[in-house]
């Protein structure tokens, strides 16, 4: 008999009229280990996780409890049992305070009433043992990244969960925040706690995970022993065909002139950018911790913030009041928060990727607007059913590359990209990277804002490292190792 606390069984979930999402996926999670999930984008990860959290329900198949079949009618009902469910954009309620989040739809009391000193009291110790250093008082909206994701586990540990689903944990926090975050987990699963934690880093899951399973087409391919499982083997389960992860290439020298000068770039909470260049047909990446102002600058030059500064864009003076002003003068911003900056989420796919280069011509007809849209996104290697599809119903990844294609199809010269890979598994960071490489060798500026250093090293002319809003180095990643690069970022201190 399995000792699973949690045992999917060949589970199969389908959208009408055609879209199979997952196909007799199987899946055993033990008490007191952290087991991760590993899968491409539109791999099935995001509708198995919503089955087990209860918010969606099996087309087949079954969910086992501790050993006795459920059924998951709603995510309240998957609570009570002891399932929790921590989603890569948090679902607190920033206006209300920590102890209000905590306890939002389960708050002690009888007769309707709620029980404050007994809420205070249970809040301070979920917070206590997550080794918060702020009061239940504090309001969510205050509170940073880091501490939002403590919060989130907190309010779990006030259910009682027996089950922590963690999706893509890591994807806002620092290298300090989430060896923190780590911690935590770790006192978790020696109380018995089981924890299913989804990324794409493969380092990560290494260090926090004890088992993974992967998931490929819907199905699922294995569960194995982290510590025994080479990246090599895992990369070939997850795509299913031998594929290394991103790799530098060989790139042709940068001959195009310059095409956005930034003399002098100064804005809010301290940004102050000088002399940075990048040329036509170049790619330049952006590293640094989070707060460096990689974020504010790239929307700056997008007209979403203001700044004071002399910058030229093709030998003309560039100082955009809004984001249309940045548009017309040819620039793409590819947003860190694809779902609350980038999309209409409940809009089709082929109204989100044509948005940008129909804002003058409102009465152009569908058909010419799918047109356009169906080979941009299939270079992509976009995964949809049809372009009339609301793009809220697509993955992660594949809601990116919409993002990512609105642009391409407008005919964007500058592309400011910021956190481009977050979410896509490696196959889809590997295409994305190469489409990158392709538009510059077709004359486009890019300038690549990512906290993974390795992507940038691969892909990119030149790094830029920010730090505290300062632009404090400028790096050839043909002649700089990483450490070095890293050791900058790190410690704010240019080395050469």
């Amino acid at each position: 008999m399995s000792n699973d606390v949690l045992t999917v069984q060949n589970v199969s979930k389908t959208f009408l009229p055609t879209i199979i999402a997952l196909e007799s996926a199987s899946l055993g999670v033990k008490a007191g280990e952290v087991h991760c999930l590993l899968g491409a984008n539109g791999a099935g990860k995001s509708t198995l996780l919503k089955i087990i959290a209860g918010a969606f329900r099996p087309t087949e198949g079954r969910l086992v409890l501790e050993g006795r079949p459920v059924e998951l009618r709603n995510p309240a009902e998957a609570s009570r049992l002891g399932i929790s469910m921590i989603y890569q954009e948090l679902d607190l309620v920033p206006q209300l305070t920590v102890e209000q989040n905590l306890f939002l739809g389960h708050a002690p009391g009888k007769f309707g009433l709620i029980n404050r000193k007994d809420r205070r009291k249970r809040a301070s110790e979920a917070l206590k043992r997550v080794g918060a250093n702020f009061t239940p008082d504090v309001r969510v909206e205050t509170l940073s990244v880091a501490n939002q994701q403590l919060t989130a586990i907190a309010r779990s540990l006030t259910m009682d969960a027996k089950i922590i689903i963690m999706d893509e944990p890591s994807a806002s926090l620092n290298e300090t925040e989430l060896k923190s975050v780590f911690e935590v987990i770790r006192d978790l699963v020696k109380h018995g706690v089981a924890i299913v934690y989804v990324s794409h880093r493969l380092g990560e899951l290494r260090e926090i995970g004890d088992r993974v399973t992967v998931l490929r087409g819907g199905r699922t391919i294995g569960t194995y022993e982290i510590a025994d499982t080479s990246d090599e083997a895992l990369v070939t389960a997850i795509i299913g065909k031998e594929r290394s992860l991103v790799e530098r290439k060989e790139r042709k020298p940068v001959t195009g002139e310059v095409a956005l000068h930034v003399n002098r770039l100064r804005g809010a909470e301290g940004l102050d950018i000088t002399g940075l260049e990048v040329r036509w047909g170049e790619v330049v990446g952006l590293t640094g911790l989070n707060g460096s102002g990689r974020t504010s600058f790239l929307k700056a030059l997008f007209g979403a913030h203001h700044f004071e500064g002399e910058i030229m864009l093709d030998d003309e003076r560039f100082h955009p009041r809004h984001s249309a002003d940045a548009i017309r003068r040819g620039l793409g911003l590819v947003p860190e928060n694809r779902k609350t900056e980038g999309l209409i989420l409940h809009a089709p796919i082929y109204k989100n990727a044509t948005l940008p280069s129909m804002r003058e011509s409102w009465l152009t007809r569908h058909s010419f607007q799918k047109q356009r849209t169906i080979p941009v996104l299939k270079s992509l290697s976009t995964k949809y059913g049809k372009p009339e599809q609301a793009v809220v119903q697509l993955s992660g990844g594949n809601q990116q590359k919409v993002v990512l294609a609105k642009w391409i199809i407008n005919g964007a010269r500058v592309l400011l990209l910021d956190e481009p890979s977050r979410g896509l598994d490696i196959g889809a960071k590997a295409d994305l990277y190469d489409l990158v490489d392709k538009l510059a060798e077709d004359g486009a500026a890019v300038i690549v804002a990512s906290s993974e250093l390795e992507e940038l090293y691969a892909a990119c002319d030149a790094i830029w490292v920010f730090h505290e809003g300062r632009n404090i180095g400028r790096y050839d990643p043909f002649v700089t190792d990483r450490d070095t690069i890293l050791r900058a970022t790190i410690l704010g201190e240019h080395h050469v």
